[in-house]
């Protein structure tokens, strides 16, 4: 654990512990969870042992008399385990007790959702600042305080680099690999999806091609809103023999239950004078390099001479959608971290869009759009300036995350911040 990298989720994970009894650490396989919650656990059940499961089977009672924190790690595997924390944490509601992790929803549900005994916390992929690439200057969270922070900066971060860090994947166990071994790391990890978790969901693939068709087709729809059926018929392009539409909502249903999906839902106010907001969600896969590895797309797929000054784009269009699923994954990592949600907005006639809608409790917003550009111009900010004509002074902010090297304000009032430059 010595080379362990600070994560924005370890300051909440601590103060949830502080005051709550039992803590599930949820998100896809290799995001950290393990090690994050090994580094405060005192006791550690590694439930995808059988022999560990066949323990607190013959003696449930072990829980109450370990040292917590107690961490049961992969509890899905061994479903029963839930109610028994759920019954200790019923005897004993002393903060701090339990740590649970998981990979998946379980196949059997548990008896009880544990609500009010139980609180889910999520731990997504790297975000940039926890990648080590920059210092953040700009905090999502002050942003969030309305009172037009100061904001400023400068990064060497350019757009090669973000290129890279798409492909590199936030999983901190595959970005530090060698550019080959880490390219296998991410095919071994989708064919780990097709082969052995479906089943271990339940769900016997029969057709694995086409799951794997529908999942590139899904990686090609990154940061759109396309309906499934689009993305159905995209995938199977030429097909008579079309699977089902029960089939595909079940690779939808079960991707969802691996959280490796993870669509961004639609903005919709209810106390503004907004109407006509479309209600579609924008697709995202859990970590940008997934969409890259199931398109087989690398940085020099994406720009030509990545070692130059001045790179050339070679596929703009989805630079542009991987770029801005890699931004959303730092935001929804910054926000969760202020208790804050992220969505976005579009009108139904799609004649005005913002990327990010960040929303405090009170339900007044900080407004994103994403540029793949070092330039910000009028024209990129429109969106925002309509926005704030709709909603006066429930817009916090309005800022345009660009490739640029520094972060200013612009004479209206609009933030502009380098993406490396964005931090909690």
């Amino acid at each position: 654990m010595a080379d362990y990298l600070a994560r924005v989720v370890d300051a909440e994970l601590d103060e949830l512990l502080s005051g709550l009894p039992a803590i599930t650490l949820d998100g896809p396989k290799g995001v950290g969870k393990t090690e994050t919650a090994q580094r405060r656990a005192r006791t550690v059940y590694t439930l995808d042992d059988p022999a560990q499961r066949l323990l607190l089977e013959a003696d449930p009672g072990r829980l109450d008399r370990a040292e917590p924190p107690v961490l049961l790690d992969e509890w899905q595997l061994d479903p029963p385990v839930w109610d028994l924390v759920r019954r200790s944490v019923d005897r004993d509601i002393a903060p701090g007790r339990f740590l649970l992790t998981g990979s998946a929803s379980p196949v059997k549900a548990p008896t009880h959702s544990g609500a009010g005994r139980i609180v889910r916390l999520r731990m997504r992929p790297m975000a940039l600042s926890e990648r080590g690439l920059e210092s953040p200057t700009v905090s999502l969270r002050g942003l969030l305080t309305g009172s037009g922070v100061p904001v400023d900066g400068a990064t060497d971060v350019r757009l090669a680099t973000y290129a890279e860090e798409i492909v590199s994947s936030g999983f901190p166990g595959i970005r530090p690999l060698a550019a080959r071994a880490r390219r296998a790391q991410l095919a071994g990890y989708v064919d780990r999806i097709v082969e052995r978790d479906f089943p271990e969901q339940g769900h016997l693939v029969k057709r694995p091609a086409t799951l794997r068709a529908w999942l590139a087709a899904y990686a090609a729809a990154t940061a759109t809103t396309a309906a499934y059926n689009a993305i159905l018929d995209a995938a199977t392009a030429g097909d008579a023999d079309k699977p089902a539409k029960t089939t595909t909502m079940a690779y939808r249903d079960v991707l969802s239950q691996l959280w490796l999906l993870e669509p961004l839902e639609a903005w919709l106010p209810t106390r503004n004078r907004l109407s006509r907001l479309a209600s579609a969600p924008k697709h995202h896969l859990a970590d940008p390099a997934l969409a890259a590895a199931l398109l087989g797309v690398g940085a020099t797929a994406l720009l030509d001479d990545v070692t130059g000054e001045r790179p050339r784009i070679r596929d703009g269009v989805l630079l542009g959608q991987l770029f801005e699923s890699l931004v959303t994954l730092d935001v929804r990592v910054y926000a969760q971290a202020a208790e804050a949600t992220v969505r976005h907005l579009r009108t139904r006639n799609g004649d005005h869009e913002v990327d990010l809608i960040v929303e405090r409790a009170d339900h007044r917003v900080v407004a994103i759009e994403v540029k793949l550009s070092p330039v910000v111009t009028d024209d990129d900010v429109r969106h925002l300036h309509w926005l704030k004509a709709q909603i006066g002074d429930d817009l916090l902010d309005a800022v345009v995350i660009s490739t640029g090297g520094e972060a200013y304000r612009r004479p209206d009032g609009i933030a502009v911040v380098p993406a490396a430059l964005l931090g909690p």
